[in-house]
């Protein structure tokens, strides 16, 4: 709860000083931009305003300067003041990571209970960027205020997708078998994946559709192998092949039935099986979370029984250690967090968390049964009583079955923002499921997610 209390005209005294400092962030240009409707890319973290080759991410100037309004407003002489006029001389310039200090003192009192305010704002430690005066007129009784319900502002970028590229892109591109690239969309992906080095794509299917395709998203095929198979049964087979042949290390999903694609990769004898079972991991950005967040399995498993959710537990464990989580805490979902026994998934979700104490899933700290809320949320977790290394820090979250799981990685794309990307664990290389739906980054990361497994977990 803010508390914020004021200082009536009466009780001015020139002289009086008041200052506040601001971390400034990238976020904050991004809501000013929306806010402001000023767009200039010299004030976006990413973008290159000036054409030099890298973003500027220059705090935007009238920003600085409302900076002074909240020491006005929230401090002297604070709540009920109004601006009459301000001055503003740019001396210096901002950036994302400067702490900003904007100071006003009061330098004359005048009639119609008008004040007026030497301002300024210095980067801490460092120089004066912006210096001015300020009138205002001062509230003439004392107030105070308790604000407990402002509403909240949250800029939906994906930082950890970005991350996830920058982690990618350097590494050599891998070879993937794109099986039936047929239409815009999955032949638009491969070729975005080869655009930012994370992928070089061996196009399998119809010579005439993808060319077709190409001709309709206005792609140069001319720098790509096309191997001509119209039977997209024919075509998962010879992507298969290539990945035995070691001229292929992952595979993609293009326009045919997911089904065909697996069928070819789990055929006993030529397949690309290795022991474990396949699950689909979803490796989620949403806004709200200071990590990624893995989902699974939400496209594979449709009723996983015991031995499946270990290997689908196992394959998450893994994917997430190799995109950077030491040691990924593991949350197994229910509807309760306790064990029921008219609840099949509380069972399972205990003796999983057994098995992972006992060493049969490595690698993870597993707990469960535990509800959505308490998984994600530490508030939720105490009020509960649960104490756990897992409850509230999930990063991998284990559905109970396909229908549970597909929900709640849909839920989180289109009610809260978050990009999803996924993969196919368990075989002998990772199989890049992509949708129709997805975006180009949803796309990317899927890309890059597949490209960094491919390196740090080779078969």
């Amino acid at each position: 709860m803010t508390v914020l209390k004021n200082t009536p005209f009466d009780a001015l005294t020139v002289g009086m000083q008041a200052e506040a400092e601001h971390l400034c962030v990238a976020d904050d240009f991004y809501v000013f931009a929306h806010s402001s409707g000023n767009l200039n890319p010299m004030h976006l973290p990413k973008e290159d305003g000036d054409g030099d080759g890298r973003p500027e991410a220059i705090a935007p100037s009238a920003w600085v300067g409302a900076l002074i309004s909240s020491v006005l407003g929230n401090r002297l002489p604070g709540p009920g003041t109004m601006y009459e006029s301000q001055t503003l001389n740019w001396t210096g310039r901002a950036h994302a990571g400067d702490v900003l200090v904007a100071k006003v003192t009061l330098i004359e009192k005048m009639d119609g209970n008008r004040v007026r305010f030497d301002t300024s704002v210095a980067i801490k430690g460092g120089a004066t960027i912006l210096t001015g005066e300020a009138v205002v007129i001062a509230p003439t009784d004392l107030r105070s205020y308790d604000l407990h319900d402002i509403p909240g502002l949250r800029v939906q970028s994906h930082v950890h997708f970005d991350r996830l590229l920058e982690q990618a892109e350097p590494l050599p591109p891998i070879p993937t078998a794109v099986v039936a690239p047929e239409e815009a969309n999955s032949l638009g992906g491969a070729i975005l994946g080869a655009e930012h080095t994370l992928i070089r794509p061996i196009l399998i299917g119809s010579q005439a559709k993808i060319e077709a395709a190409a001709a309709e998203i206005g792609a140069d095929l001319s720098g790509y192998q096309i191997i001509d198979q119209p039977s997209h049964t024919e075509a998962a087979a010879m992507a298969v092949k290539l990945v035995h042949e070691g001229q292929a290390n992952a595979l993609m999903k293009g326009h045919l039935h997911t089904d065909v694609l697996l069928s070819a990769v789990l055929k006993s004898g030529t397949g690309l099986r290795m022991g474990r079972r396949l699950s689909h991991v979803f490796v989620m950005d949403v806004p709200s979370l200071d990590h990624l967040l893995f989902v699974t399995d939400a496209a594979i498993n449709i009723a996983p029984d015991l031995e499946t959710k270990v290997d689908i537990i196992q394959n998450a464990i893994d994917l997430a250690i190799a995109l950077g989580i030491e040691v990924p805490k593991v949350g197994v979902l229910s509807a309760v967090e306790t064990v029921n026994p008219k609840i099949p998934s509380t069972l399972d979700a205990a003796i999983l968390s057994k098995m992972a104490d006992r060493g049969q899933i490595r690698g993870g700290v597993v707990d469960g049964p535990l509800a959505m809320d308490n998984a994600v949320d530490i508030t939720a977790a105490r009020i509960k009583g649960i104490k756990s290394a897992v409850a509230g820090h999930a990063e991998i979250l284990v559905a109970p079955n396909l229908e549970s799981g597909n929900m709640l990685a849909k839920e989180l794309t289109f009610l809260a923002g978050a990009e999803a990307g996924g993969i196919v664990l368990g075989a002998r290389c990772p199989i890049i499921l992509t949708s129709r739906s997805d975006d180009d980054k949803a796309r990317l990361a899927s890309c890059a997610v597949a490209a960094i497994y491919a390196w740090k977990v080779p078969v």
